[in-house]
């Protein structure tokens, strides 16, 4: 099985069943003989849309209606379709389906490089995109292979009537402060719809332009405090809800905080620390000093927020650090240096300065790691990885060829979301031992392959301690195990009998 086909099994795993893409949609490297209905769930995309080095003859995207773009590809496109063709020009993608495309509220289109996409250069796009100076760039498709839009008025995503363009704005009646059903007056939709409406009202929107509570699309979510004029005091709201993405939530969703504001964060402010009450994660401000963690920026967050890899200009950073706002990343060049940056090697023995760590909020990811460890021991003391910021979209902790013989991490209690990959590290033993179960929270899987060999493992005597249960031990000696049998006297236990 090759990377192209590993890539597909990826992205089909990522958005099977999805109907709201958080981030980006990026759909490349589709093979003729792999099937994309998976795709057919999606109805909003958050961030933009890649459709790139396809040869697929067709990719349903049949029930897409809003691209928002609050993050842009190159900057300025939130639909780009590029060079999806074989280098025969015989195969490559034909029919791109998106009948329900009505909304793209940031951005522009590029279609460039699809000598066999047919349909495309007939969509009136100016109904779906506010281009913003933004040039679109498409192609004319006058194959003879290519659908013809006879019964759609010119305008059409595919064959038959069903794949006609339907317009919600060109065609509405002046009066109408956006979109619409009809072009008369009483066919206006809310100034909340976007993408169109099913009626007048703020529940009868596609899609909302702002917060979406319920069927109701609003201007804000209703606050969790309102102020009573009469005690002159701010009083709990029966009916407040929190703002997540474009939605009102009765409650945060998992791995992410409440603030008194009434949103749902990733991170809390500086003036701000991270509590837990009555089962709830909160950001609570700060009263005289803010917290005894001391909190540091790590990759994707803060002055960090540019940096690939943790190397000898930030290592000193974190220092005496036990909360990481952000990942931590060891990539290769951490060893060799950069030329280019004028980065110095990073000496081995500064990666002691990471002992602290108990939390890390994004992901933990080595990619290179110095042969005089034998294991990940200086991250004795992590605790939890939340997982909030993944890589690759789906990974949380990530260990790829190195030559540890064990991972060490005996702290570690929880990966709060996001998956786990160990493999082809050649000498790690212990690690087909774990089950991530207990230590899991939401719908995670483990890759754990490609390791050493279990008999060589058995026969070199890297296995679990005798006291620890089947839930097996993150390297050798009782201080390793995840958990310990149970004696009934537990005498023979000792000081490492703490269960998790």
């Amino acid at each position: 099985m090759g990377p192209v086909d590993a890539h597909y099994r990826l992205m089909k795993k990522t958005f099977s069943g999805c109907e709201i893409v958080l981030g980006n949609l990026e759909i490349t490297h589709l093979e003729p003989y792999h099937n994309a209905s998976f795709l057919e769930s999606i109805k909003e995309v958050q961030g933009y849309v890649l459709i790139g080095l396809n040869l697929i003859k067709s990719i349903p995207l049949t029930n897409l209606q809003v691209i928002r773009g609050n993050t842009l590809f190159n900057r300025q496109f939130s639909l780009s379709i590029l060079s999806n063709y074989g280098k025969d020009n015989k195969t490559g993608l034909e029919e791109l389906p998106m009948r329900q495309l009505k909304e793209i509220t940031h951005g522009g289109v590029k279609i460039a490089r699809n000598p066999r996409l047919c349909g495309l250069d007939t969509i009136k796009w100016e109904d779906i995109a506010r281009l913003d100076n933004i040039r679109i760039f498409a192609e004319n498709a006058s194959l003879s292979h290519c659908f013809k839009c006879d019964a759609c008025n010119g305008s059409c995503w595919g064959p038959g009537p069903e794949n006609c363009q339907i317009l919600t704005k060109l065609n509405c009646a002046q009066e109408c402060p956006g979109r619409c059903r009809g072009p008369l007056p009483s066919d206006c939709c809310h100034n909340q719809c976007i993408a169109g409406c099913t009626g007048p009202k703020d529940t009868d929107c596609l899609a909302c332009r702002r917060f979406q509570d319920g069927d109701t699309c609003r201007e804000t979510c209703p606050p969790p405090y309102v102020y009573n004029p009469n005690s002159h005091q701010l009083e709990s709201n029966p009916r407040g809800k929190f703002s997540f993405g474009y939605f009102c939530v009765s409650k945060c969703p998992y791995n992410f905080l409440e603030t008194d504001l009434g949103s749902c964060v990733k991170t809390c402010h500086s003036r701000a620390y991270e509590v837990k009450e009555n089962g709830v994660r909160k950001c609570k401000n700060c009263d005289g000093m803010c917290t005894k963690d001391v909190i540091c920026d790590g990759i994707g967050h803060g002055k960090l927020q540019s940096i690939m890899s943790i190397n000898s200009t930030n290592i000193d950073d974190f220092e005496n650090c036990t909360i990481v706002q952000g990942s931590i990343l060891l990539l290769l060049v951490a060893k060799t240096g950069d030329v280019y940056t004028n980065t110095p090697k990073l000496n081995p023995e500064k990666l002691k300065s990471l002992k602290n760590i108990r939390e890390i909020t994004g992901f933990l990811a080595i990619q290179w790691w110095p042969e005089i460890y034998a294991d990940l021991s200086i991250f004795e003391n992590l605790e939890i990885i939340r997982g909030r910021t993944k890589l690759s979209g789906n990974v949380s902790l990530q260990i790829i060829g190195q030559k540890i013989t064990s991972l060490g991490l005996q702290s570690l209690k929880e990966v709060s979301d996001g998956d786990v990959v160990i493999k082809y590290n050649k000498n790690l033993c212990f690690a087909d031992s774990i089950d991530w179960k207990p230590i899991f929270r939401t719908n995670q899987q483990a890759r754990i392959r490609n390791n050493a060999l279990a008999e060589q493992c058995v026969l070199n005597g890297n296995v679990c301690h005798s006291l620890c249960s089947d839930h097996g031990c993150w390297g050798p000696g009782p201080k390793q195990c995840l958990s310990y049998h149970e004696y009934q006297g537990g005498e023979e236990c000792g000081q490492f009998c703490n269960t998790i």
